[in-house]
Formats: C-alpha cells, structure tokens, sequence
C-alpha cells in the first residue's frame, strides 16, 4: 500500500453483538449439545469494516442503527473509542442485531438476526450525504435494507468516490448496488452465487470496468481488473488493471476465521482510497485476513497498521 494522509471511508452497514460459541463439531438434528466457550464480542459486518479501516488509518464514519439499549450502548462505545465518527449511528425503538457464531475445528457458522439494522432507510442515509460524498471510498455490505445500501451508493456514484461493495450475505442488495460498485469483494460462496445470478439473466449485472475480488482463505485472492478503469479509480495507481492476479496468502495457524473477510474488506478498502492498485491493495488485505484468523472473535481479530508492518516477513515467505 502507498504512504499518503489518512484515507477517509464512508461505512454503511451493520451493527452487532456477537455471541461465539465454540463446539466440538456441528450438533445433529434435535441434538442438545454443550458449547466448550462462549464469549460476547462487538460486531456486525459494517462495524467491523469500520474499525478494520480505522485501525489501518483510516478516517472513517459509520451509519446504521442499533437499539436503545444496553447493547446498542456498548456497541456504540467501542466505535468511538476506535476513533470512529458515529454521528450517524441512530438510535431507535428495535433490539439491537445479534449475531449467534458457533466455531467448530473444521468451519464457523453465523446466525444473524437484524433487530435495529433493518431500521436504516434511505433518510438516514441521506443525513449522512455530506459525509459520503467527502469521502475516499464508500464501503457496504448486505446487511442493511436495498433501499439505503442503493441510496448510499448513488450519493458516491455522484461524487466519483469509489463503492466497494462486499455482498454478504448475497441478497437482494447485490442486484441493486451491483451496477454501481466499483469494486466488488466476494468469497467463494458468494461468488457463484454471483455466476448463478448472471446466468439465470438476474439483474445483478456487473459494470464491465469493475475490480471483481474473490477471497480464498489460506489460498489468498484472485483479482480480476478490467483494463477499462471505471472514473473513480483513474487517479489511482494503475497496478493490476486489466490483469487477472493470484495473490497468495501467509500460512499461519486459524484460531477464529471470524471477522476475516471483514478485515480483507477494510484493507483493501484503504489500500485502494490511498492510491494503491488493485493488486498492490490486495497484498495489502490478504495480510490484514491472514493477521485476523489468528485471534478470536470479530473486532478483536482486526489489525493495527504496526501488527501489519510487523507481518511483512512472513508474507513474503509465502510469495512465490
């Protein structure tokens, strides 16, 4: 990643506790099984993006909504002591979302109810068009209503600030947003159900000058650039446009793959809002998703720019 002033990002998304439990393996139908630990943690995937960019450097600001509760409290209390500019973080009359994650040796699996994350409509984006419009580089995800992740990607299509779009879950946000985002983050689920969507002739068209990222896990990413450079990215670094790049990843140990796509996300979200290209950027995040599958829990796994720094040894070990 390039040296520059702080990249500012715009994080439309959600906001949820987590509660992580660890089990021995997956439980069988109507098994009552014992979990072996739990702990709470703070997350949500747009919270998650938020801090991720924050503790790379970033100036970022978040809207969503969490409930006017004890959660929702504490929630809002660990983005502001990120350094997080919550002005547009309402709070409303809805629990605040939850998240049940269960880790197991071979996968984790996540059971999200939305509560408060579904009250974000389109006015409370639009209070927050100022902030977008400013920024570098708008980043959403799919767990927050059609209407305010298009809204919010329309303020930044206006403004030429680049729409990174992380489609998770694959919903029906993709098809909407999917026409403007610049750069499109996917794992390996997600991405055929974006080939399912093309070819069923969905909606969810890509432009053809997006930067289509697909996560691997310990294999790293593919990132596959058009060599036309949509508007918002023709003063950045060419770096990797109009390639298709196999970017490997350092081979560390897992302890908690959660709040690993969500790191890739924030960095390659930094990387790219501080002028790297698209390769540079994702050597940049699969260090960043390397770092986080070696802590538990979401936000606690999320790097520091220095953690990074001190990362690079073993990264270049795994490069061909």
């Amino acid at each position: 990643m390039t040296e520059s002033s702080a990249p500012r990002i715009a994080v439309i998304g959600s906001l949820n506790a987590d509660v992580t439990l660890w089990v021995p393996r997956r439980p069988s139908p109507d098994e009552t099984m014992h979990a072996d630990r739990i702990e709470w943690f703070r997350g949500g995937k747009g919270a998650n993006q938020a801090v991720a960019a924050a503790r790379l450097g970033a100036s970022v600001v978040m809207v969503g909504c969490v409930g006017d509760d004890e959660q929702g409290r504490w929630l809002r209390s660990g983005l502001v002591a990120e350094g997080i500019d919550c002005r547009h973080v309402a709070s409303v009359d809805v629990p605040t979302g939850l998240a049940v994650i269960t880790v197991d040796p071979d996968d984790v699996s996540i059971v999200v109810a939305a509560g408060a994350n579904a009250s974000l409509d389109t006015e409370g984006v639009q209070a927050a068009a100022g902030e977008i419009a400013g920024a570098d580089a708008l980043l959403l995800q799919g767990e927050v209503s059609v209407d305010a992740a298009r809204a919010a990607a329309e303020i930044a299509r206006q403004h030429e600030v680049i729409v990174v779009l992380n489609p998770a879950p694959y919903n029906d946000v993709a098809p909407a947003v999917l026409p403007l985002a610049d750069i499109v983050i996917v794992n390996r689920a997600e991405a055929e159900q974006l080939h399912q969507s093309h070819s069923g002739g969905s909606a969810a068209e890509l432009r053809p000058d997006v930067v289509l990222v697909e996560t691997r896990g310990a294999a790293g990413c593919v990132v596959r650039a058009s060599r036309t450079v949509p508007p918002s990215l023709r003063t950045r670094d060419s770096d990797g446009i109009g390639e298709h790049i196999n970017v490997p990843a350092p081979q560390v140990a897992v302890v908690d793959a959660t709040g690993a796509g969500d790191a890739f996300a924030g960095a390659f979200a930094v990387g790219m809002a501080s002028g790297a290209g698209p390769h540079a950027a994702a050597q940049f995040a699969v260090r960043a998703g390397a770092w986080a599958v070696g802590v538990a829990g979401a936000q606690p796994s999320l790097p520091m720019m220095a953690q990074l720094r001190g990362f690079e040894d073993v990264a270049a070990q795994a490069r061909p």
